[in-house]
């Protein structure tokens, strides 16, 4: 039998007392592990009467909060909002019910929330052990037993015994999104069986696809050197990163990019170009890489608009790709010195192991939603955020995966962020604002209008890339700037010409924009302002009282800032005169404004064939890595100037893997 620590033996004596067998029996039923925490209805003096709370993640941050008389759970509530699968958002009132029903944390997974449910249990276990007085005192700790970083932790040990079936592939995807689609269709092109895996229900395809020499940029007469592009990402990173890997995204993107575009066109969807050519005396360098689908007027079949998630799934179940949804990967299997498959979950959370005869590539989406990576790796980072937008199951267990077979990390990290955050005065950016605040989804954030930090002043160029005034924000006391504009705000957008997504009116060929400034004009910016995330006032003073600023100050800069754009020169920052505006027409509108994550940048390094290599920098046989899970390609901060830069680096090296998995992988 194994040796039970303090507090699982107290567990093991707990659930006894309640089911009227001894401890001994239990353990040695379970093999010296304890039940789940069981029920307790009709039990007297089980539990400390009050309140507790707990908080588990599952896609997002999931908080049970439980009541307890001295015998049963009295009243159960449970916060869903911060997932970030809609069914998961809605079905806080089932779980609620059903742990009611149970009086314990064990109840049935709700299909298609099977991460969530995982979370609900969890955190509604921990609450019981609390009332029960079994909650653990230790003190959290930086480093498990053998020196390993907390965030890493060690592989689990799973016996051949607990596995209760296997399944046989030749190329293993483990996620079904931007990068996973794209590898499994190329894997099923070039003649692979081939397996996609994913943790939630399905994975989405971001919109914006960079690339150069494209036939639709070639179409416009878009040019862009591509060593002239390496040159400007080298600058970017300051040096972190692999050329090699930026030169190949420059040889290979425009075969891919046209790919997709023929997937499209069989379903009846334009694929466009996002042009450039209207940026002339921009201070920052653009390249005009982007390409997103025109979904508008498309039909899945079933009367509903596609998507791109919807076009590939479609493409590739016809090449025979299948598709185990609700797996999450545990693990990955090496033998003698090859990965060869994995272990993972089934949805009823039963061990199962995949075999892949000629690879496994990960995609798993970095680890932007996994809290305890991102504070341990880039701390800098998650203070000047207050927002979270990744993709369903980024919380870094591909990166992990790969870790513990033997891969190597990036010595570098760092985050895609987004100036679109909007906070209420009062609160704090950083992790507890991020994981678990409110916040506005300020789309208008990176438009360049006059910005200030808490003292009212203006402190920076805001024509910069959308990152740059955030990591400015480290140098305001509270880690945040303020966002003032007026009621022409719709004229000046259209004379600032911006790029990419933050585009809210046509690009010059016709393209449109992610968001166009009608649907902010009309929906978005009032919703802003009835939450009291945007400020709406009659005069700069009113509006510096609502954001906590001081008035004069603020009335100060505004008159600046006039006064420069009168002149059409910026004086103080050097920005560009057709980015100025004039702040002149009520009523005024102001924002307190923070980061808004994407996804994380850094991740396992890789070669040419997107194998994985050691820390001798030794390919490692039957592993390749792609998006947001791979390295060597960012560093510091995103180069938001090249559209799609990552979505497009990740779609061409999917493919890329896809195929040399399938037809000459080692």
């Amino acid at each position: 039998m194994e040796k039970l620590s303090r507090k699982g033996f107290l567990k093991v004596a707990a659930a006894a007392a309640m089911s009227g067998v001894t401890a001994a029996g239990l353990a040695a039923c379970n093999n010296g592990k304890a039940d789940s925490t069981p029920a307790a209805s009709g039990n007297a003096g089980i539990y400390t009467p009050g309140t507790y709370t707990a908080t588990e993640t599952g896609t997002g941050a999931v908080t049970v909060t439980m009541t307890f008389s001295d015998s049963a759970i009295t009243e159960v509530k449970v916060d869903t909002s911060k997932e970030t699968i809609a069914l998961a958002v809605d079905s806080a009132a089932d779980f609620q019910e059903a742990l009611m029903a149970a009086q314990s944390s064990e109840i049935d997974s709700i299909s298609g929330a099977t991460i969530t449910s995982k979370a609900v249990k969890k955190a509604a276990a921990s609450c019981i052990e609390q009332a029960m007085g079994l909650a653990t005192t230790d003190e959290p700790t930086e480093t498990v037993d053998d020196g390993t970083p907390k965030w890493l932790g060690t592989a689990p040990v799973i016996a051949d015994s607990d596995i209760v079936d296997t399944f046989e592939t030749e190329v293993l995807v483990v996620g079904g999104g931007t990068g996973g689609l794209f590898a499994a269709c190329s894997a099923a092109e070039n003649g692979a069986k081939t397996l996609v895996i994913d943790k939630v229900t399905s994975g989405g395809i971001r919109d914006d696809l960079g690339a150069i020499d494209s036939r639709y940029q070639k179409e416009w007469g878009t040019k862009i050197d591509k060593f002239d592009y390496i040159t400007e990402m080298t600058k970017i990173a300051a040096g972190h990163i692999d050329q090699r890997l930026v030169r190949l995204f420059c040889e290979e993107s425009a075969e891919t990019i046209d790919w997709y575009g023929d997937r499209l066109a069989d379903r009846g969807v334009e694929l466009w170009h996002e042009a450039g050519g209207d940026d002339d005396g921009d201070r920052y360098i653009h390249f005009a890489t982007g390409h997103s689908p025109r979904w508008t007027g498309s039909d899945d079949g079933t009367g509903e608009t596609l998507n791109g998630a919807k076009v590939l799934t479609d493409y590739a179940t016809g090449l025979g790709v299948e598709f185990m949804y609700n797996t999450p990967m545990v693990e990955l299997v090496k033998e003698n010195d090859r990965v060869v498959g994995v272990i993972a979950e089934n949805e009823d959370g039963k061990y199962i192991r995949i075999n892949a005869s000629k690879g496994v590539i990960i995609c798993t989406g970095g680890y932007s939603l996994n809290y305890d990576m991102m504070e341990a790796l880039q701390p800098e980072n998650l203070a000047i955020v207050g927002r979270n937008g990744s993709i369903p199951g980024a919380t870094g267990d591909g990166i992990k995966a790969c870790i513990w077979v033997g891969a190597k990390f990036d010595d570098t990290h760092s985050m895609m962020m987004f100036d679109r955050a909007a906070l209420k005065p009062d609160a704090v950016p950083g992790r507890d604002q991020t994981e678990n605040g409110e916040s506005g989804f300020f789309w208008m954030g990176s438009q360049p209008f006059l910005k200030v930090n808490s003292k009212g002043e203006r402190f920076f160029n805001e024509s910069g890339t959308y990152e740059g005034i955030l990591h400015a924000d480290e140098f305001n006391k509270d880690h945040c700037h303020y966002t003032i504009f007026d009621s022409d705000w719709t004229t000046y957008i259209q004379e600032f010409k911006t790029h990419g997504c933050s585009r809210m009116f046509p690009f010059p060929n016709n393209a449109d924009p992610n968001i166009p400034y009608q649907a902010v004009e009309s929906g978005m910016l009032p919703g802003l302002v009835e939450n009291g995330f945007v400020f709406k006032c009659d005069t700069i003073a009113e509006l510096a009282e609502k954001l906590g600023l001081p008035a004069d100050t603020l009335e100060a800069t505004v008159e600046r800032y006039n006064e420069l754009y009168d002149k059409g020169v910026d004086e103080d920052f050097g920005k560009e005169a057709h980015r100025m505006s004039a702040i002149r027409t009520a009523p005024f509108y102001g924002a307190k404004n923070t980061g808004y994550i994407l996804c994380t940048m850094d991740g396992i390094q890789i070669d040419l064939n997107m194998n994985a290599v050691d820390t001798n920098n030794d390919p490692i046989p039957g592993l390749y890595v792609v998006g947001n899970d791979s390295g060597g390609y960012f560093s510091g901060t995103y180069p938001n100037l090249s559209t799609g830069a990552a979505c497009g680096r990740t779609v061409t090296f999917g493919r890329r893997a896809g195929r040399i998995a399938a037809t000459e992988g080692i």
